[in-house]
């Protein structure tokens, strides 16, 4: 098993972009070496980007039964679960045409699914930094939340099993990496991934400099949602906030704090609403120090006095850089929040005030998921309860339609989806609509809804049919969507 290293991409990468450009940089220095090659990793809060450098792969044949197999262990549980963990290819003769399909068993796939994907790959033939002979290379760009990887898990560094096939038919070459890894995940390599971002000054608060990935000044100070660019690491649309939150620091305070004489140290305040006093707000986190080449769990809490130290960000390499807090906002009633940083130098047993806060950080908390049920499903004028049988009679114009609710009370609904899935992992959308489409700043959706909106579905086989409506919240924890909810009736339909 060997371990590769992803590096910050600082934007989104353009697959039609050489792997002798900048924007590589930093995978190259990080590279693993592999069978025939060397892979590349890159990622942001949304996307691992991913290189094949295939140097031995000379001949420029694409469509000629090229290919490659991508594997991911999606719960790092080091087993195939079925229905769960992923492998990605190409489709036959279609370099550039990715699809994905779901592990059913050691060697064992279903079909290409048929679901929207965000995912895909590119076919490149030319040199890189590795030989200046031109060869095949294959560029990636895959879904972290189809891998099931979050940057804001803090109680273990974000990282992923994963394993690779290339083949090339001419050059006959055949790499599996690791040996047999589609029939056992017991070696599979790890991929770690980058949670340390460069937060352009200009775009930080004085003190809170962001909650997570997104810049303090991307935050309304009036509604406490969060705009950020369609092209930013975490694309945001009046946003609110909820999860576990990360309050990071602008390091230039830090630093210019940290460089004073004497111990430093300081407090976060917290007040709920936008009036009132502001009292001191406490928290117990975990982050991890790197030490020579090992990161050390750190835990932190306040003093008994209510100070937390303020470690020097010269001094010290944590994984969550600059971390002043972090607090489970679940804890919070929903609503609008404000928050301040004091920092204080301490000294025979006094602290002093560095300076008054000079910034009120204010965020919209809401943790609730939308809601979200199947009221109905009918044929015609009758009502299929679950685990119904429909007899279509080989009725080509009758079918099926759901009646359904998706609704957020506090206006923050991202999207709703409702899909009837079939056989093996077979989808089909039935209706779906999203906050950007929707004109409103504050999108409730709504109830009494039907799916599809006009006519019926028309069920493609005779088969055991499941209807979904899933709803996700338009809320983000600073580096990505959280916050969803699901209904779903199962039902046999005869053709």
């Amino acid at each position: 098993m060997a371990t590769l290293q992803s590096s910050w991409a600082p934007e989104p990468l353009d697959l039609t972009e050489s792997l002798n450009d900048e924007v590589w940089t930093g995978s190259y220095e990080n590279q693993m070496e592999i069978p025939g090659g060397f892979l590349w990793a890159k990622n942001d809060a949304e996307f691992l980007y991913m290189a094949v450098d295939f140097v031995e792969d000379t001949q420029n044949d694409p469509g000629t039964g090229d290919y490659f197999w991508l594997t991911f262990d999606t719960n790092r549980n080091r087993a195939i679960t079925p229905n769960s963990d992923i492998n990605y290819g190409v489709y036959p003769n279609q370099p550039n045409k990715m699809g994905k399909q779901l592990y059913l068993g050691p060697g064992r796939w279903t079909g290409l699914l048929n679901t929207p994907s965000d995912s895909a790959c590119r076919y490149d033939f030319g040199a890189s930094p590795n030989s200046t002979t031109p060869h095949r290379i294959w560029k990636l760009k895959l879904d972290l939340s189809e891998l099931n990887v979050s940057l804001a898990t803090w109680w273990y560094l974000p990282y992923t099993f994963f394993g690779l096939r290339i083949h090339s038919s001419a050059p006959n070459l055949n790499y599996d990496t690791p040996a047999n890894f589609y029939t056992s995940f017991s070696n599979l390599h790890r991929i770690q991934f980058s949670r340390k971002p460069t937060i352009a000054q200009s775009l930080q608060g004085p003190e809170i400099g962001s909650v997570g990935l997104i810049p303090a000044t991307q935050i309304d100070t009036t509604t406490g949602r969060a705009t950020t660019a369609s092209t930013y690491y975490v694309k945001t649309n009046n946003h609110a906030f909820g999860g576990t939150l990360n309050l990071i620091g602008n390091r230039l305070k830090m630093q210019a704090v940290s460089d004073m004489a004497g111990s430093q140290y300081y407090r976060v305040l917290h007040r709920e609403g936008t009036s009132g006093s502001f009292e001191n707000f406490t928290s117990g986190w975990t982050n991890y120090r790197l030490v020579d080449t090992n990161y050390i769990p750190v835990n932190i809490a306040p003093n008994s006095d209510g100070y937390y130290f303020l470690y020097n960000p010269s001094s010290y390499d944590f994984s969550i850089d600059d971390l002043l807090m972090q607090f489970d906002s679940r804890l919070l009633a929903t609503g609008l929040h404000q928050f301040q940083v004091e920092f204080y130098s301490y000294g025979s047993g006094t602290y002093s005030k560095v300076s008054n806060a000079i910034q009120t950080l204010t965020l919209y908390i809401d943790n609730n998921v939308p809601q979200v049920s199947i009221d109905a499903i009918m044929h015609g004028s009758q009502q299929v309860n679950a685990c119904g049988i429909v007899n279509l009679n080989g009725n080509t114009t009758g079918g099926i339609k759901v009646k359904f609710d998706a609704y957020d009370g506090e206006g923050n609904l991202l999207s709703y989806n409702v899909y009837a899935k079939y056989g093996e992992g077979h989808t089909q959308s039935l209706r779906s609509a999203t906050h950007a489409d929707s004109g409103i700043a504050l999108w409730q959706g709504a109830n009494n809804l039907e799916a599809p909106s006009s006519g019926v579905y028309i069920p493609p086989v005779t088969c055991a049919y499941s209807f979904n409506v899933v709803a996700h919240a338009r809320t983000t924890n600073g580096y990505g969507q959280i916050g969803h909810n699901s209904a779903s009736r199962f039902i046999t339909i005869l053709k």
